[in-house]
């Protein structure tokens, strides 16, 4: 795979995919839609202060108990500050339970961390690599790119919705599906450009991928036992807080860093976020009383 084309793809094709996504995203949505952070605020508070405040630490930790090396553990820090995506959405429409809190906690937190990713990466740049070795990040910039990729496309969604209702409507039945469709491109294409990485690091990358994915959505239901939420409530805040954004860490680390090995453990963790969240569907459906049900 010639250099010339892996670089089209980063520049064009992965924000591309991205754009796809949020805009529709934004198809999905109405203003209305944000009543589910009146009627339900302790579940919207739960699942945001899941992704938004406790990752962080947590993929630190891990990166610490793993020894990491810079790149992937920079990988990882990236993964983990990415909010949730469409996949999460569909998990949770595949798994029966609380899909407008899903898609709340998804736009939510992806308007959120247009802000919040740039410093956060910032500093795991900083932190992780040695002076010399860290990739150029504009902090500004970086918001900016993310507005356009994230911020635009959402807006861009809601306002078709708005306008043009049934356009919108017969829009997004295949939107949706497609979106679905370039997040598996987007990390199939990173596997293969980087697959040699991949295969080096699988084992010493894969662990680490693998136990902050497990330990976010027991994170997640943690909180929501704590919050004495219902079973479809904990199941969606389970699956938002240990889904992220795989197409935003790709995107990030290829084409704003410009940085192939930063794209390793994201695209490990992509792979397995998807079968670990169906084994947490199973379990959760099959043991109802793991979780206490609203008081």
């Amino acid at each position: 795979m010639s250099d010339d084309f892996i670089a089209l793809v980063n520049r064009i094709v992965v924000p591309a995919g991205l754009i796809a996504i949020m805009f529709s995203m934004g198809l999905s949505l109405l203003p209305r839609d944000f009543a589910e952070v009146a009627r339900n605020p302790r579940a919207v508070f739960g699942g945001l202060f899941g992704q938004l405040v406790l990752l962080p630490p947590l993929a630190v930790l891990i990166i610490w108990l793993f020894r990491l090396p810079p790149a992937m553990a920079t990988g990882l820090f990236i993964l983990a500050i990415c909010p949730g995506g469409i996949t999460s959405n569909a998990i949770t429409y595949a798994a029966k339970a609380n899909v407008a809190l899903a898609v709340v906690l998804t736009t939510v937190s992806s308007l959120i961390t247009v802000f919040t990713i740039p410093p956060l990466m910032n500093w795991a740049l900083a932190h992780y690599f040695v002076a010399g070795e860290v990739p150029p990040l504009s902090v500004p910039r970086t918001m900016l790119q993310l507005a356009q990729m994230t911020l635009a496309p959402i807006l861009a969604g809601m306002l078709l919705r708005h306008l043009w209702p049934v356009a919108a409507a017969r829009l997004s039945v295949w939107l949706r599906p497609a979106s679905l469709i370039v997040l598996i491109a987007v990390i199939a294409f990173a596997v293969l450009v980087s697959l040699d990485l991949v295969l080096k690091n699988l084992l010493y990358a894969g662990p680490a991928a693998y136990v902050l994915n497990a330990a976010s959505m027991a994170l997640g239901l943690g909180i929501a036992w704590l919050l004495r939420l219902d079973r479809n409530d904990s199941l969606t805040v389970a699956i938002e807080v240990g889904i992220h954004n795989a197409t935003m860490a790709t995107f990030l680390s290829l084409s704003v860093l410009k940085e192939m090995s930063l794209a390793i453990t994201p695209t490990i963790y992509g792979i397995i976020m998807v079968l670990n969240a169906g084994l947490l569907v199973r379990w959760l459906r099959r043991r109802p009383a793991a979780v206490p049900a609203t008081a």
